[in-house]
């Protein structure tokens, strides 16, 4: 016998299963301390590039949670679809970005994911000659932080689908 969640019927987006863990809830000092470092750690960057870089992050941690709410931010944004789309596939689709996109893109990708260890000289250089100190600084810092939130979204399981944007700014 198959069971359907009473919400499905009213909500073709309602999740099939609740969040694990509302974290946010339960350590609202931490919700609260990363709603401040988020704010500063984006500081002096261009909207569309921190929401790209969230993006990115967020595709690589598999955070279903953060890609509805950054690719609904980008837009807002002023993003354009296409460049969101193409953001899985920078690499065969540079033509979409700026130099700066996409060494920062790049420079997200190997501070995600670290299996190596170590982030590439290549990679930080690349980013290091196309942003000032402050901004490099900042957009590792945006990276970072985008990082931790992927890791609260797919530890709790968090629901994709009910974000609007500006809902947290």
């Amino acid at each position: 016998m198959t069971t359907t969640n009473e919400n499905t019927a009213t909500d073709p987006f309602a999740p099939e299963e609740p969040a694990r863990l509302e974290w946010a809830k339960h350590a609202p000092e931490v919700w609260k301390a990363m709603l401040g470092l988020e704010k500063a750690a984006g500081r002096g960057l261009d909207p569309k590039l921190k929401e790209l870089v969230k993006i990115r992050a967020s595709q690589l941690n598999h955070c279903a949670f953060c890609l509805d709410m950054h690719t609904k931010d980008a837009l807002a944004a002023g993003e354009s679809v296409e460049r969101i789309v193409q953001l899985s596939a920078w690499q065969e689709s540079r033509h979409f970005y700026t130099e700066r996109e996409i060494a920062a893109i790049e420079l997200t990708e190997a501070v995600t994911v670290l299996t190596d260890g170590f982030v590439p000289d290549d990679v930080y250089g690349r980013a290091a000659k196309l942003f000032d100190e402050s901004e490099l600084a900042h957009l590792i810092a945006a990276i970072t932080v985008i990082n931790a939130w992927n890791r609260f979204g797919v530890t709790c399981r968090l629901t994709p689908g009910h974000y609007t944007p500006g809902q947290h700014g």
